[in-house]
């Protein structure tokens, strides 16, 4: 039996409307290209920059339950805040963010993130000072790696201890395209 797209997509909308969902997702476009978005009832759980929707959706089934569909409507007030963040509009995001099933010193280090201002950069050392944990810069740069929300956990902005930029997971160039956005980079002039 084959089931219309419509009655599909109305089914998946109903499921969320109904608190059914452990994971609500869909796919966001953006001028970085094309993200994977995900809520629970907490807040924004996952941004996953060229995502792989299947292997994505596994594995939030394992981190958060296995009620997971891709559902719009729960990631419209994710959608529209990048929307404004990527047109220029918004520099603080307001958006709740799950991240119970951080460790601790993960969950530190991204409150920590999540307080280094728009169009500003800091360092891996600084996070890791600001932690109270000044000897793991390594650390931190591996929660870095593993941010599940980059963007609104804005870990584009963290830098090496000498200014340049290194380790993000969505690609150097991405990286500098948002800090250009932000400002916290100059354009390069050609000669």
């Amino acid at each position: 039996m084959t089931v219309s797209p419509t009655l599909d997509a109305r089914f998946r909308e109903a499921a969320a409307a109904a608190g059914l969902l452990d994971v609500a997702y869909d796919l966001a476009e953006t001028p970085i290209g094309t993200l994977l978005v995900a809520t629970t009832d907490r807040g924004l759980c996952r941004i996953s920059i060229d995502p792989q929707p299947d292997r994505e959706a596994e594995a939030l089934a394992h981190t958060f339950g296995v009620r997971v569909l891709r559902a719009t409507k729960p990631i419209d007030p994710v959608r529209r805040q990048l929307d404004e963040y990527f047109e220029g509009k918004r520099t603080e995001f307001e958006l709740p963010v799950d991240l119970r099933h951080q460790a601790a010193f993960s969950r530190a280090v991204l409150g920590r993130l999540a307080r280094v201002p728009y169009g500003q950069v800091t360092t891996y050392g600084a996070l890791a000072a600001a932690a109270d944990r000044p000897k793991a810069a390594r650390a931190v740069g591996t929660v870095m790696n593993r941010n599940p929300v980059p963007i609104v956990l804005p870990c584009h902005r963290v830098v090496g201890a000498n200014g340049s930029l290194v380790g993000y997971g969505g690609g150097l160039e991405r990286k500098e395209q948002l800090l250009k956005l932000e400002g916290a980079l100059q354009p390069q002039l050609d000669m």
